[in-house]
């Protein structure tokens, strides 16, 4: 067996174990492919499934001083964005012809920093996309190979696997830390320096992404909410500028991100990001979509939430009373619940 294998081999097993957290389960894969892929930098960061806009950023990177520009120009970036890579890996070298400057990530950034090539892995399947991982060289002899793009091709599809698992496992019923209040706001500027912030903004962000020590929190996951409505402004990419992010103890916030002022009015306005709790409808929405549930189970989940029992729930999916409790023996195994209490419970945080 090969090393390559070896490492495949032991990433599949990673992928299939009770790891705690999709942090650790993030580390421990970025060590089996450091094994047998050489690269100098990264950023994995976690998506919202469903507008595939960033949430919770594992980064090492040496442009770190500059991370509000390094997120902006990856968002404003056509070349090997994440929403438009066709199958799993993409290689800038290689989509670019050799022609790095065709990149306005490398072009205005990354340039400076020595990158020679960047490979994208999309963990993307049926239920939206999860996720994505750069890997940089820098100052390396050769760019990354086929054979390389091959192997991180061949982990995708369980990879997606695992982080759409760790965060269906965050909405586990625990003991919650604390009230969440809210909305809080946090004012960026059109390049995505922090304005200002509400008094309760900087409990928010750290509970979010913890500093080291007495270190200001870093709101990445507020640059990338606002750095999405600026692709958006600029056609780049046509999803909404929001996403949901978990807290902790099953607590899930929802960040959005739009102008303080009319752009045609008032030239190039700050932007404004709102954080709050998410409602029980995108809950229930990211819920299904992380345990894998059907469209016609994320339908009857829906009808329970709002207090359907199993004739009403029928007669309004004009099924029969059993093929709903057939679904919902389904829920119950795609979803580690026995009841419907426990089960709407996970689902809208009630």
């Amino acid at each position: 067996m090969t090393a390559q294998s070896r490492a495949i081999d032991r990433i599949v097993r990673i992928c299939a174990s009770d790891v705690p957290d999709d942090r650790s389960l993030r580390v421990a894969i970025l060590n089996e492919i450091r094994s047998v892929i050489a690269f100098d930098a990264f950023v994995w960061l976690l998506t919202d499934p469903e507008t595939e806009v960033g949430s919770s950023p594992l980064a090492d990177v040496p442009c770190l001083p500059e991370l509000p520009r390094l997120i902006m120009l990856k968002y404003l970036t056509p070349i090997n964005r994440w929403t438009r890579v066709k199958g799993a890996v993409a290689r800038l070298h290689e989509s670019t012809g050799g022609r790095l400057e065709r990149s306005l990530v490398w072009k205005s950034l990354l340039s400076r920093y020595g990158v020679t090539d960047v490979a994208t892995t999309v963990f993307r399947n049926r239920q939206g996309c999860w996720g994505f991982l750069d890997l940089w060289r820098i100052n390396a002899p050769e760019p990354f190979t086929a054979s390389e793009s091959a192997l991180l091709a061949s982990i995708a599809k369980r990879v997606t696997e695992a982080l759409q698992r760790s965060q269906a496992d965050t909405f586990k019923l625990r003991s919650p830390t604390g009230p969440v209040s809210g909305p809080v706001v946090l004012v960026l500027s059109p390049e995505l320096e922090v304005r200002a912030q509400t008094s309760e903004t900087d409990e928010y962000l750290r509970l979010l992404i913890p500093p080291d020590y007495e270190r200001q929190p870093i709101p990445a996951a507020a640059y990338n909410v606002g750095a999405q409505l600026l692709a958006l402004e600029a056609g780049v990419d046509q999803h909404p500028p929001w996403a949901r992010v978990h807290l902790s103890d099953g607590v899930w916030l929802t960040l959005r991100a739009s102008r303080l002022g009319v752009p045609e009015r008032t030239g190039n306005p700050d932007i404004a990001v709102t954080i709050e709790r998410s409602s029980p409808r995108q809950r229930l929405d990211l819920f299904s979509r992380a345990c894998s549930l059907s469209a016609r189970e994320a339908e009857l989940l829906g009808h329970l939430i709002l207090g359907a029992d199993t004739h009403l729930a029928a007669q309004s999916m004009f099924v029969s009373a059993n093929t709903v409790q057939d679904h919902l023996k389904s829920i119950f195994a795609k979803t580690a619940t026995s009841s419907r209490r426990t089960l709407m419970a996970r689902a809208v945080g009630q």
